[in-house]
């Protein structure tokens, strides 16, 4: 098997391993597109060249953590009581 420092193009699997997130998220972000691909008969590839690590891996703006962390509030806000519940042990 090639070495991935070798190849040109990268399978989704590849890529989720090298970003150390589900196959799933990245055929999110190729269909969102967060992250340039090919596809080629029934399968996505990714150029290298295409693959921006440091943009992939940048950290979230504060208007993100912002809307995050009220997102946060609303749910701890509204299933406080279940998650309660969750928590007692018999």
């Amino acid at each position: 098997m090639e070495n991935n420092k070798e190849k040109e193009f990268l399978s989704t699997i590849e890529v989720a391993q090298l970003l150390g997130i589900s196959r799933i998220a990245v055929f999110k972000r190729i269909k969102k597109g967060t992250l340039p691909a090919q596809k080629i008969g029934e399968q996505y590839v990714i150029a290298k060249k295409d693959l921006n690590l440091e943009k992939l891996h940048s950290p979230l703006s504060q208007k993100r953590k912002d809307e995050l962390k009220k997102s946060i509030s609303h749910i701890l806000e509204r299933y406080e009581e279940a998650f309660k519940l969750l928590g007692k042990t018999e």
